[in-house]
């Protein structure tokens, strides 16, 4: 199995793809009137950002449960300046005095901008994907098994692709609970090695997972992590 997509819902994919494309120095490879898809390279770990126009609302910026952590670099203040110089604003969403920036694209989903740090050393541009979790402990070993990702050394629970390359896979004690209202931006996860879509889901379901649409409807199953976090499982490759 593999961590393939980071899906976010917008309201203009073409504007968001853009955006995010420009930002990250990924490649668009795919252009559609309601979907556009961006890879992201790092070395041997790649991973494809999918813009999907979901018209539907999503709940308030304090409340996203998984968001883009981006690597600052060296000169933080500078990074800071070039993304809002391509779009980006600065956010308040109640943070206080932290040691990162918190800023928003286009559509006003909130991103962190982290100070350079070793624990981020061959990231790439996303240095982390955190995500809230009732239970960090448990969740950890749930994602490692939907992905075959490695534990990492981190002050949270988290995880790594194997090659050392790529964003952390973060859990994060949540701040509060789950609203009604979709998850903005999810994970997608992709069987491989003979594994089928269907042996993947019950994977998922002994782990804590519900599935909220079954395989069939669509070419993914949908499904809710052990803390209500969407997330799916494609066909196999």
């Amino acid at each position: 199995m593999r961590l393939e997509n980071i899906n976010l819902d917008c309201v203009d994919s073409a504007a968001a793809g853009t955006f995010w494309a420009e930002v990250l120095g990924a490649e668009i490879i795919t252009r559609e009137p309601t979907l556009w898809e961006a890879r992201l390279r790092v070395g041997e770990f790649w991973m494809d950002l999918c813009f999907e126009t979901v018209p539907e609302p999503g709940p308030d910026p304090r409340e996203h449960r998984l968001h883009l952590d981006l690597a600052g670099g060296p000169d933080h203040a500078a990074t800071v300046e070039r993304l809002i110089a391509q779009g980006a604003r600065p956010l308040d969403i109640g943070q206080g005095e932290v040691a990162w920036t918190v800023l928003a694209d286009p559509e006003v989903r909130p991103f962190c901008v982290l100070e350079d740090g070793p624990e981020y050393q061959g990231s790439g541009p996303i240095a982390a994907l955190p995500l809230d979790s009732t239970d960090p402990g448990r969740d950890v070993e749930f994602w490692q098994a939907m992905t075959g990702w490695e534990r990492a050394d981190h002050r949270v629970p988290a995880l790594r692709h194997p090659s050392g390359q790529g964003p952390l896979l973060e859990l994060c004690p949540e701040q509060g609970p789950k609203g009604a209202l979709k998850n903005r931006m999810h994970l997608d996860v992709r069987p491989t090695d003979g594994q089928t879509q269907e042996e993947l889901v019950e994977v998922a379901v002994r782990g804590g997972a519900e599935v909220i649409t079954p395989t069939g409807r669509f070419p993914w199953t949908i499904l809710m992590d052990p803390s209500g976090n969407e997330f799916c499982i494609l066909a196999a490759a």
